[in-house]
């Protein structure tokens, strides 16, 4: 089964739950407001959608509704980079890694991670 693509608000919400495991509407909206001005209905309505569409799962046995992903980051993240280079870079990873390393300046640490990577990528090949 499909995960549900979900839109970039659904996936700041995803990013708060990812990061600090089961929450509330209130911990989710606290955290999404230390970035900007979100409403606590705006949020509730979004994570209620969120929970109908299978994105998040909502524990409601007590008197404050517990939300825990029902997605693993790991997946979504792997299908919207999917979806990012087909659309956008005709379905190119070269294209794609290319863009994104010229658009920031990578850290000494990064660079060594993703030298890293492609060494083993290459079988261990130095």
């Amino acid at each position: 089964m499909a995960i549900p693509k979900p839109t970039e608000g659904e996936l700041e919400i995803l990013q708060v739950i990812w990061e600090n495991g089961p929450s509330t509407v209130r911990f989710v909206n606290d955290q999404l407001s230390q970035e900007r001005r979100v409403g606590y209905t705006t949020t509730l309505k979004l994570m209620q959608i969120m929970a109908d569409k299978g994105l998040l799962k909502r524990d409601t046995s007590g008197k404050t509704h517990i939300y825990t992903a029902a997605v693993s980051q790991q997946k979504t993240q792997q299908q919207l980079i999917d979806k990012l280079m087909t659309t956008a870079f005709g379905g190119s990873a070269m294209k794609l890694v290319m863009q994104a390393l010229g658009n920031k300046k990578s850290t000494k640490d990064e660079i060594d991670e993703i030298r890293a990577f492609l060494d083993q990528l290459e079988g261990g090949k130095k």
